[in-house]
């Protein structure tokens, strides 16, 4: 989708997506994916794949399943290789997402992130919760 709008997912919608198939932020990816490129950089894999290797999701979803779900997500994302750090946001941990909209020129960051929501508009990127990116897409 070269002319589709750019997208930043940040990694708690992901995780949410992955093991709550049928939820608001599952709906709002696969949404997305539809209508929108997804951008990631490696800073924000790393983050992600960090996150699902944590034992505490051994319950919920097997190993394989998420190394197959990290594998589709690197297949479908444009990967940003050029991002320059920014400091930004009340939690730094969460700079890379808007460091990463910004390189990529995405047009919104889907986060449930309060840390990131409060910066909406950031530098004129939306940044939407996934409900408020569904309730948008209805209109």
């Amino acid at each position: 989708m070269p002319d589709a709008p750019r997208l930043v997912v940040d990694s708690n919608v992901l995780v949410s997506r992955l093991l709550f198939r049928h939820s608001v932020a599952a709906e709002a990816v696969r949404l997305a994916m539809s209508q929108s490129q997804l951008i990631v950089s490696a800073e924000t894999l790393l983050e992600l794949e960090a996150v699902l290797a944590r034992p505490k999701f051994d319950t919920y979803l097997a190993q394989a399943d998420r190394l197959q779900f990290l594998h589709r997500l690197r297949r479908v994302a444009v990967q940003i290789d050029e991002v320059a750090a920014i400091s930004a946001c009340r939690d730094a941990k969460d700079d890379k997402f808007l460091a990463l909209a910004l390189a990529g020129r995405a047009n919104l960051i889907l986060s449930g992130d309060q840390d990131l929501l409060v910066l909406h508009p950031f530098r004129g990127i939306n940044i939407l919760s996934p409900r408020q990116y569904l309730d948008r897409s209805l209109v």
